[in-house]
């Protein structure tokens, strides 16, 4: 069986803790076990998730503090499993890119069921956050294939930072699920649901804009593609007496 040869998309990761992020999990890497591989780490990751969706619906003070514990665990196994493909050098792009990606849509879906299902958000600000994620999880992976780059982070702000405010709300749950605004209770996560929401929707409406007025410049339409000067009317005459011949029902005419 033949294949395409698949060019990876670049890498842009311009998070805040992005820099000392990658020296820590180099780190890592270098000492994990040679027992240990990718695989390990992206299914410990995915388990990791599920399980966290779990302690969220169960909501008990003991299940919580495991759901912090095991956002950590995730990062571990989400963050760790590419950088020790390339560090050993045993990059598979095609399907760490395709794995990633599912356990990304998969795992975020875990964590928000539980918070609905436990009380901890309503069911329109959970569904109104996994829209706007998903959304923005389609432009990524449209622009990685349409552009060439794979945004890993939007305005400084990436996965790992969405883990570390998740696990501060999730302490916060501890002492209660609510907070006041202007004297009106809401839920916790409700707030963080609408704030995350609207950063989602305003990156993945800027992020398409962008990508696609620079795609746009890169294949402008034929009629705008300037005409070298040398070129007449004239010239150009039989080109258009072709292309019409070649139309449907013109022969006969």
């Amino acid at each position: 069986m033949t294949t395409n040869q698949f060019r990876e998309a670049g890498r842009v990761q311009t998070s805040l803790l992005a820099s000392i992020e990658k020296r820590c999990l180099i780190w890592l890497a270098g000492r994990m076990p040679h027992s240990v591989n990718s695989d390990h780490l992206t299914a410990l990751a995915g388990v990791s998730m599920l399980a966290a969706g779990l302690c969220y619906w169960n909501g008990s003070p003991a299940a919580l503090i495991g759901a912090v514990l095991l956002l950590a665990v995730n990062w571990f196994g989400d963050s760790l499993d590419g950088t020790l493909a390339r560090v050993r050098r045993h990059e598979r792009p095609r399907y760490g890119y395709y794995v990633d990606h599912v356990l990304d849509v998969v795992s975020i879906l875990f964590i928000f069921a539980g918070l609905v299902l436990g009380g901890h958000m309503s069911p329109i600000a959970g569904g109104a956050f996994l829209l706007a994620y998903y959304l923005v999880m389609i432009q990524i992976a449209l622009a990685a294939h349409a552009v060439g780059t794979f945004c890993i982070s939007f305005w400084k702000f990436g996965p790992t930072e969405l883990r570390i405010l998740l696990a501060i709300g999730t302490l916060r749950l501890l002492w209660s699920d609510q907070a006041t605004i202007a004297g009106t209770r809401y839920l916790l996560f409700d707030l963080g649901g609408v704030i995350g929401t609207a950063g989602l929707l305003v990156a993945f409406v800027v992020s398409a804009v962008v990508n696609t007025v620079m795609l746009y410049r890169a294949e402008p339409l034929p009629g705008r593609i300037k005409l070298p000067t040398n070129e007449t009317e004239r010239d150009r005459r039989p080109a258009v007496a072709a292309a019409t011949a070649a139309l449907p029902g013109t022969a006969a005419k």
